[in-house]
């Protein structure tokens, strides 16, 4: 994955994705297009939390 924000991201044959953090974190299930939508918008947003106080 692009700058470490995943370790894995994959589609299920049903539509659910298998997301992991990191290789040792738990499998996240998450429910279709939706779902990994809003852990984008998460990740988006922890990324600019921590980039503002870092400056």
């Amino acid at each position: 994955m692009h700058r470490r924000l995943l370790h894995a991201a994959v589609l299920a044959p049903n539509g659910q994705w298998l997301v992991q953090h990191r290789p040792e974190s738990p499998v996240r299930v998450l429910a279709g297009p939706a779902a990994m939508v809003e852990l984008a918008a998460e990740i988006q947003h922890r990324i600019r939390t921590t980039r503002n106080h870092t400056r």
